[in-house]
C-alpha cells in the first residue's frame, strides 16, 4: 500500500484540524496520560498538548512519512511508530485518555477492534474518536462508481474496503463497552475555490490508493473522469466558492 504523503495532506490542515479540536474540546477531566492513535503529522497530537498542557501526550502512527512530519513540526513531543492493525498489546502502559482522529475508517473489523483500543483506557478514562461518515457524499460515490466501471476495475484488481460503520452500529459496539459513552454527527461545510481543490484534498486520502495503482498516465485520465462527474454534483456559489460538505462522526466513551 502506498505512503501517506505529509505535505499533501497539511494542504487543508485547518479543516483537518478543525474535528479535533471539537472534540478534544468536548473532553473534561485531568488526564495524565494521553495517546493519539494514528497522530498523522501530529496536528492532532498538539490539539491535545494545547487541550491538556499538564499531561503527557504520545503521538502515534503507522506511516515513516507522517511520523516524520510530526517529529519536525513538533521536535518535543513523543511520536512511536504503532499499526493497529497489528497485535498492540506492547503497549503496556494504561491511558488516562485514547484519541483518534479520521484514522478508524482506514481499519477493518470495528467490532473487535474498538473493544481492543479500549483496553488501553484506565478506570475512569476515556477514548474519544472522530470517523468520517461521508459515503453518501457525492465525491465518495463518484470515485466508487468510476473505479468500479468497466473503463477501470480491471486496473484495480484489489478492491478497497471500507471498515466505517453506521451510527446504529457503533452504539451496539459502544454499548457493549460501557454504559457512559456519547455519539454525536457533525457537518462540516467547507468552503473550496475549485472542484481541483476537493481533488488535491481527495489525492491524499480517498484517492491515494487508487492512484497508487495507476501509472502517471492513467492517474492523469482518471483524475479527469472523477473531475468530469464533481462538476455536476458540487455547482458554484455566486462568490465562485463550492461548498464541500464533510460529514463526521464522534463518539466518547467512559470507563
Amino acid at each position: 500500500m502506498a505512503d501517506w504523503n505529509s505535505e499533501l495532506y497539511l494542504k487543508f490542515k485547518e479543516q483537518r484540524t478543525q474535528p479535533a479540536i471539537d472534540l478534544a474540546a468536548r473532553l473534561d477531566g485531568c488526564p495524565s496520560e494521553i495517546i493519539d492513535l494514528g497522530c498523522g503529522p501530529g496536528n492532532s497530537t498538539r490539539v491535545l498538548v494545547q487541550r491538556f498542557p499538564e499531561a503527557s501526550v504520545i503521538g502515534a502512527d503507522s506511516s515513516e512519512n507522517m511520523l516524520a512530519m510530526a517529529r519536525s513540526n513538533a521536535p518535543a513531543l513523543d511520536f512511536i511508530k504503532l499499526d493497529l492493525n497489528d497485535d498492540f498489546s506492547e503497549l503496556n502502559d494504561m491511558f488516562d485518555m485514547v484519541f483518534s482522529n479520521a484514522c478508524l475508517q482506514w481499519l477493518p473489523n470495528h467490532a473487535e477492534l474498538l473493544p481492543r483500543i479500549f483496553a488501553l483506557v484506565k478506570k475512569g478514562g476515556a477514548l474519544a474518536a472522530q470517523i468520517p461518515m461521508n459515503y453518501d457524499e457525492p465525491i465518495h460515490k463518484i470515485i466508487a462508481r468510476i473505479s468500479e466501471s468497466e473503463k477501470w476495475s480491471a486496473k484495480f484488481p484489489e478492491k478497497r474496503i471500507f471498515g466505517t460503520l453506521t451510527q446504529s452500529e457503533y452504539f451496539d459496539i459502544l454499548s457493549g463497552m460501557t454504559d457512559d459513552f456519547e455519539i454525536w454527527q457533525t457537518t462540516y461545510c467547507h468552503r473550496m475555490p475549485s472542484i481541483e481543490s476537493i481533488i488535491e484534498w481527495y489525492r491524499s486520502t480517498g484517492l491515494r490508493t487508487y492512484l497508487a495503482a495507476l501509472s502517471e498516465e492513467d492517474g492523469a485520465e482518471f483524475i479527469a473522469d472523477i473531475t468530469a462527474e464533481l462538476e455536476k454534483e458540487y455547482p458554484k456559489q455566486k462568490n465562485g466558492e463550492i461548498i464541500f460538505r464533510f460529514p463526521r462522526f464522534f463518539f466518547i466513551a467512559k470507563k
